[in-house]
């Protein structure tokens, strides 16, 4: 049995960008040598992530949710409040559940659908995958110690 249970839920918008930040937080949980179970979840956008997030916090399963997006301003309009809602919508939800969730939710500022864009985001979202799994395992082990 896991010691760790984790539900990640991922925005489909850019999915081939964002379901790299799952990949890195398995590599870094595999890379510590963590005993874990992932469930994953996909969602249509980022805006349904917090409501999800905190269901699945309430069903008791999870050790922790970790939330992954990519919000673009596409030119017609700026997609700020998404990115501000949903952070604010994840720390309601984790301190109504007393579930830790994590973002990896990013809102760059110039993102265009080019070859060099979607190669640099998708090596960033790797990246910020580790360093959420590597914030899962420091919470995880902070909550373990005080029980």
């Amino acid at each position: 049995m896991p010691s760790l249970r984790v539900a990640f839920i991922k925005a489909n918008w850019h999915a081939e960008i964002v379901s790299q930040a799952e990949t890195g937080f398995r590599q870094e949980l595999d890379r510590q040598q963590a005993e874990y179970a992932v469930d994953s979840w996909d969602v249509p956008g980022a805006f349904e992530m917090p409501l999800l997030a905190q269901r699945l916090a309430k069903s008791g399963n999870y050790d922790a949710i970790v939330c992954a997006a990519l919000v673009v301003d596409g030119g017609i309009y700026r997609h700020d409040f998404v990115a501000q809602a949903v952070v604010s919508g994840l720390m309601q939800a984790q301190l109504a559940t007393e579930v830790p969730m994590f973002s990896v939710s990013l809102t760059p500022h110039n993102f265009q659908p080019a070859a060099e864009f979607i190669d640099f985001y998708r090596e960033h979202f790797v990246k910020k995958g580790q360093e959420a799994a590597k914030a899962v395992l420091q919470i995880h082990r902070l909550q373990l110690s005080k029980a």
